[in-house]
């Protein structure tokens, strides 16, 4: 792709294959480590899992959790520039498990859902004070799977969104300017919604 970047992907049956992604201001893929970190924790939940890659940019976090055997990904991004790159890749690695929206994050998730995801990913651009209200609408319009895993991902410098009740946080570690953490939805009990 004349002027852009490659992300490889570390992991799974695309294992090594380099996919292409365009200069776009704010667009910075999960580094190698930190994704190795991350499908480390996710490694018994992504094969057969439905994902939601929310922010997906390069696309690097949505194709991983593919190439892992997830059975069905949404990747979601409001770059039509970004969105025409996730289409190609699509196409480059014959993915039929990937879908792709081309639509704001907070927007897609206001619509709500028949189908919850097991595992959501969450990585929106780091000036945005966008997680904690991604968050609430996850847990309010039906978009999660009784004990789904949710990813995010944020500038070490900002601080930890308020999550809703029944999340837990279970993993959370910093690489570089990255802090990132992992939580797992208890279904709300009878009575708590």
């Amino acid at each position: 792709m004349k002027g852009g970047q490659t992300l490889r992907i570390i992991g799974g049956e695309w294992r090594g294959r380099r996919l292409p992604f365009p200069n776009v201001k704010g667009l910075r893929p999960t580094a190698d480590r930190v994704r190795e970190t991350v499908f480390n924790w996710l490694q018994v939940q992504i094969p057969g899992a439905r994902c939601l890659d929310l922010f997906a940019g390069s696309g690097a976090m949505g194709f991983e959790a593919a190439s892992r055997g997830a059975k069905y990904v949404q990747l979601v991004d409001r770059s039509p520039k970004v969105y025409a790159s996730l289409k190609a890749n699509r196409e480059l690695l014959d993915a039929g498990m990937i879908d792709i929206v081309c639509q704001d994050g907070l927007a897609f998730l206001k619509r709500g859902t028949d189908e919850p995801f097991d595992v959501v990913l969450l990585d929106p651009p780091f000036d945005s004070a966008i997680i904690e209200p991604c968050c609430q609408l996850l847990e309010a319009n039906g978009w999660l799977a009784p004990e789904a895993r949710i990813y995010l991902e944020l500038d070490k410098s900002q601080p930890m969104p308020e999550l809703p009740a029944n999340w837990e946080l279970v993993r959370e570690r910093q690489a570089g300017r990255v802090a990132f953490r992992l939580a797992i939805r208890q279904a709300p009990k009878q009575g708590d919604e």
